[in-house]
């Protein structure tokens, strides 16, 4: 199982960014994929997660209505299109495998380990 975020970058408070998951070594049919971010200082939160038994999408309470998360089954990829950027979205993004659901958006799975992430900058 091997999953590689992109697209993070560094962009002025309002601006937008897309965020892509390249996924391997696996099939989109179980559990979903999950969008996490550990901001400085903080702990890793999970902040929005799409599932793939029926492509329902969670979103955090700070993100939501803001970011959107959509799958391309075909490519094996998912993305996070994140929109009215803030400053305290600063942090570094991470995708994995997980488990979706209202109360915790997405808990990582007990399978493969986490990849770099991508940073993402916002400026005020």
């Amino acid at each position: 199982v091997q999953l590689v975020e992109s697209g993070g970058g560094l962009v002025q408070a309002g601006g937008s960014l897309r965020l892509s998951c390249a996924a391997s070594g696996f099939t989109f049919k179980d559990y979903g994929i999950g969008w996490f971010r550990r901001a400085p200082g903080k702990e890793r939160e999970g902040i929005s997660c799409i599932s793939f038994a029926d492509g329902s999408p969670y979103y955090a309470d700070s993100v939501k209505g803001r970011f959107t998360i959509s799958s391309d089954n075909g490519e094996n990829k998912v993305y996070l299109q994140m929109n009215s950027l803030k400053p305290e979205d600063t942090a570094v993004y991470f995708c994995a495998l997980a488990f979706c659901s209202d109360r915790n958006i997405a808990t990582k799975l007990m399978v493969g380990s986490w990849g770099q992430g991508t940073q993402v900058i916002v400026s005020s």
